[in-house]
């Protein structure tokens, strides 16, 4: 009887499918005056869209218009991007890594902090608490090496990673786990925590950002009321509405545009089990203007007026946690055992508010931002700065002023930018149009 050799048959086929369904990548600097297009064709699959958002935010660089379309079977997304000064992409080191990441987006790994203890830590906010925290870790003789902190609506949320002062491993003794655990368990619930304060000690390895946003929302912060402001602050406009002919929910988001805009809004969309079919974003000088027509994982539209609220509060919020409230400070010192907590001391007994934080070491060297407003949430007056800067170091820390995180423009805000959402609506309907997926954009 005669034998057939098909391995070559089916190594030709393995590879057909995984040309098939490894994402295409384009990059494109004549294409736009002032950006780089970056284009990316795949086979349609859930969660690429977070994926592709991912690995252009971590790369540092800002989304300024963008195109999805991802229905049938297969997906094209379309991104206008610069670096954080505005320019198109000259650099062939990130161009190449943005092809090399983008193109292998199905095999990707989370951007993590490896090889350190990951400390998580939710409670109510108060003035003073970071400096109480860190005051804890270095009495533990616990070195901080990274560490992200956001607050919103009265909550905090803190991810730590730490190693141990005087071996700088990781931490797996148990007992010290333990006691580093019950002290900052203390220290979040102090005298009057409204909610039950969190810890986590873990060796699991993470995306910071992504992780910051599940304890939020696991700890309900767009439940919370919202901090009453005296600075002519308003929130991102979010609304939620029907598209029936395609049994899509259409999510019409308009706010300040800032850096990961983008990638705190489609996570947050992705992590609440929602899949993007369609998306258009623009961006200008008066805000972000985002929309979205989303389903279920199971197929079906939001189908209540509780969810549509619920999903509006969560959006607001996502965006919210990382608004840039008051004044940025940056510090630039060589690292020591308890600068954290020196620095942060000096802020509570100045009774300024740390509204977030993003602390990195690198060779040696503390490299560290806050933001901070005073007790009220409002800005700090310049005196206290000054003092403040002379205590720790007028070479050391430097003063930056930041804007209010979504400014006072009410009247550019209802009137173009209602404008530009028109605008957007009919474009991405007759797109949809073109595509077959709706009989009519008119």
């Amino acid at each position: 009887m005669m034998q057939m050799n098909l391995r070559p048959c089916l190594d030709e086929f393995e590879k057909l499918l995984l040309r098939m369904n490894t994402p295409r990548v384009m990059i494109d600097n004549a294409g736009c005056v002032n950006a780089t297009l970056v284009m990316i064709d795949s086979v349609r699959k859930d969660g690429i869209l977070l994926e592709a958002v991912q690995v252009l935010t971590d790369l540092n660089l800002l989304i300024k218009k963008g195109y999805v379309s991802s229905d049938g079977r297969w997906n094209m997304d379309v991104f206008h991007v610069t670096n954080l000064d505005g320019n198109k992409l000259t650099d062939d080191s990130i161009i190449n890594c943005i092809q090399h990441s983008l193109g292998s987006i199905h095999h990707t790994r989370s951007k993590s902090i490896d090889g350190m203890t990951a400390i998580e830590l939710t409670g109510t906010d108060r003035i003073g608490l970071l400096s109480e925290v860190f005051a804890v870790l270095a009495d533990l003789k616990c070195d901080v090496v990274e560490s992200k902190v956001w607050t919103h609506n009265g909550r905090i949320a803190s991810l730590i990673y730490l190693k141990d002062c005087e071996s700088g491993c990781p931490i797996d003794d148990s007992q010290k786990i333990e006691s580093i655990e019950a002290r900052l368990r203390n220290v979040l619930k102090g005298d009057n925590d409204i909610r039950s304060a969190r810890t986590l000690v873990s060796m699991a390895i993470t995306h910071t950002e992504r992780r910051l946003h599940q304890m939020m929302f696991a700890d309900r912060d767009y439940e919370s009321t919202p901090i009453i402001k005296t600075n002519g602050e308003y929130s991102p406009a979010v609304s939620v509405q029907h598209c029936l002919e395609k049994g899509y929910s259409v999510v019409n988001i308009e706010c300040r545009d800032r850096p990961k805009l983008l990638f705190d809004v489609v996570f947050t969309l992705t992590d609440m089990q929602y899949i993007v079919f369609h998306a258009t974003i623009d961006t200008t000088e008066n805000g972000a203007y985002l929309e979205f027509f989303i389903r279920h994982t199971d197929g079906s539209a939001i189908s209540s007026e509780a969810e549509k609220q619920r999903v509006t509060l969560c959006l607001i919020s996502a965006i919210e946690r990382r608004a840039s409230e008051g004044v940025r400070l940056e510090l630039c010192k060589e690292d020591k055992p308890g600068l954290l907590a020196e620095v942060t001391r000096t802020f509570r007994e100045n009774a300024l508010n740390v509204t977030r934080a993003e602390i990195s070491t690198t060779m040696g060297k503390a490299e560290n931002i806050f933001y901070v407003t005073d007790a009220r949430g409002n800005r700090v007056d310049s005196k206290t700065i000054e003092s403040i800067r002379q205590r720790i170091g007028l070479d050391y820390l430097r003063v930056k002023e930041l804007p209010l995180p979504y400014g006072n423009h009410e009247k550019a805000r209802n009137v173009e930018g209602g404008a530009v959402l028109l605008a957007l609506g009919s474009l991405l309907r007759r797109n949809l149009y073109h595509l077959g997926l709706i009989k009519s954009y008119s």
